[in-house]
């Protein structure tokens, strides 16, 4: 074993990436929630919050966190709703970044197509329902 195969290197630097964006994804989402629970704690001395989210998909609510975001309109439900968005958002980035890697760097066509049948789902289910 005196090289690495150059298959191997590219799985690895997809594993990092991919690993990334989980980790990263599921850190952030974690933050923003707690922020904003606490927050709403340290305000109001209620745990619970009684909001509900701004729309019925994630275009939905997205739009609304970002309108609020423009408005200034900072607060605990922001920080709340924020972190199920990069939650949500989080596995679908995953998917896309594999898709991309199978077809940019393995040139792996039948594995890029899995890969963007699987993105069209999470697409429908997360926009379209």
């Amino acid at each position: 074993m005196t090289g690495t195969r150059p298959a191997a290197v590219a799985d690895d630097r997809m594993d990092a990436i991919v690993g990334s964006l989980l980790l990263g994804g599921v850190l952030t989402s974690l933050g923003l929630i707690v922020a904003g629970f606490v927050w709403h704690r340290l305000a109001t001395g209620r745990t619970a919050l009684n909001e509900t989210l701004a729309g019925h998909d994630l275009l939905q609510v997205l739009g609304a966190d970002l309108r609020a975001l423009a408005q200034g309109a900072m607060g605990p439900q922001l920080l709340v709703s924020l972190g199920i968005v990069v939650l949500l958002l989080t596995p679908y980035l995953r998917v896309l970044a594999s898709m991309l890697f199978f077809a940019l760097v393995e040139h792996d066509w039948k594995y890029t197509g899995f890969t963007a049948f699987v993105l069209l789902v999470l697409t429908y289910s997360l926009v379209l329902r």
